[in-house]
């Protein structure tokens, strides 16, 4: 695999071909993304809304009506959909959970390595909770990493997706009940194949030059 021909070949897709569908098992593959993505101090304040059918996708696309009606087409005839949510708060019974699973998967060889990632993670979490009191945008900055590896996934597998922001989280949190779940709603991606009449396929890429966005020390 060669990534920079996947970073070539992936592309914010503008229409989907709904008469394909992602495989089970590659979808398999991207849900195990969505689950193994980093976070930082493994805190995964996120959760995901997959819809894979006419029904659920039409559920996803009560975020799209009215001004963000520009998104409901890619929704509609792309595969699947991932809503992506963030935890509203992360306080101290989420970190022990965090750190009791941890300790169940075998992470700790010996009981003071638990105490000390359980210090670790805590003093992080806590500077977001209680001196930069960003934790919300903080969580939210995780979710953005889970889905920059969703997004680089799909285009390893010939998948083609587009992120969308695009959409009314209010709408969203209230078809899911999402804050009485402790989450709210981010962003999504809509997966699939592209369609031969999508103009966006064939548009050379625009990137600022090597020169510009890179400093390399010496």
């Amino acid at each position: 695999m060669n990534l920079i021909d996947v970073a070539n070949y992936r592309y914010s897709t503008k229409e989907f071909d709904p008469n394909r569908t992602i495989s089970d098992e590659d979808f398999q593959q991207l849900r195990a993304l969505l689950r193994l993505s980093p976070s930082s101090v493994n805190s995964q304040p996120w959760h995901f809304v997959i819809a894979s059918t006419p029904s659920g996708r039409a559920r996803l696309n009560k975020g799209t009506q009215g001004l963000y009606g520009f998104n409901e087409a890619k929704v509609r005839d792309a595969s699947h959909v991932v809503l992506f949510c963030a935890k509203t708060q992360i306080d101290d019974a989420y970190m022990q959970h965090l750190l009791d699973k941890e300790d169940q998967d075998g992470r700790f060889a010996e009981p003071q390595f638990k105490e000390m990632v359980h210090g670790g993670r805590s003093l992080f979490v806590n500077m977001h909770r209680f001196d930069l009191k960003d934790a919300q945008h903080w969580m939210e900055k995780q979710v953005y990493l889970n889905m920059g590896t969703l997004l680089l996934g799909a285009g390893a597998l010939g998948i083609d997706a587009v992120p969308i922001e695009g959409m009314d989280p209010k709408a969203l949190n209230e078809e899911f009940d999402l804050l009485a779940q402790g989450y709210c709603a981010v962003a999504m991606i809509a997966l699939g194949y592209r369609k031969d009449t999508d103009f966006n396929a064939s548009l050379p890429k625009s990137r600022l030059a090597e020169s510009e966005i890179f400093t390399d020390l010496t």
